[in-house]
């Protein structure tokens, strides 16, 4: 067998590894805040853009088409998260927004990231490289 087929060598399975590890190391903390980790992504959206955002940009933003994010949105709806709008100038453009609910959640959201990174180890420094490595090797394969 070739070098090159080892999976230990791969550059996918690593990315593949860790996506997996860092999905268990949020679960526990976000199920303290009723959230999965894709709903998370969504709320740090929203916090971000707080007078709302379409559904298309939210699924450009988060790299989710509409038959993944329609289903979970609507969850969210139920769980008096967001709001979905339709746009009153073109009423085919669906605009999300946070509920108070939803706003208040951030408060207890804040402590998130700081627990995440004291697990990886790694120095403020050493996560700001990892991250402008990880952003070119995406803008270097995104068509």
């Amino acid at each position: 067998m070739s070098d090159n087929l080892q999976l230990e060598k791969q550059l996918c399975f690593r990315l593949y590894s860790l996506n997996k590890l860092m999905c268990r190391l949020y679960a526990p903390v976000l199920k303290e805040l009723a959230l999965t980790y894709p709903q998370y992504l969504v709320m740090m959206v929203l916090w971000q853009y707080k007078t709302g955002i379409s559904i298309k940009d939210l699924g450009i933003k988060l790299d989710l088409d509409s038959g993944t994010l329609s289903p979970l949105l609507k969850r969210m709806e139920k769980q008096a998260l967001l709001k979905r709008n339709r746009q009153k100038k073109d009423e085919r453009v669906v605009v999300i927004k946070l509920t108070q609910k939803g706003i208040e959640l951030q408060k207890n959201a804040e402590h998130i990231p700081a627990k995440m990174f004291a697990v990886t180890g790694l120095t403020f420094e050493k996560l700001q490289s990892l991250n402008q490595e990880l952003d070119q090797l995406i803008e270097n394969i995104t068509d």
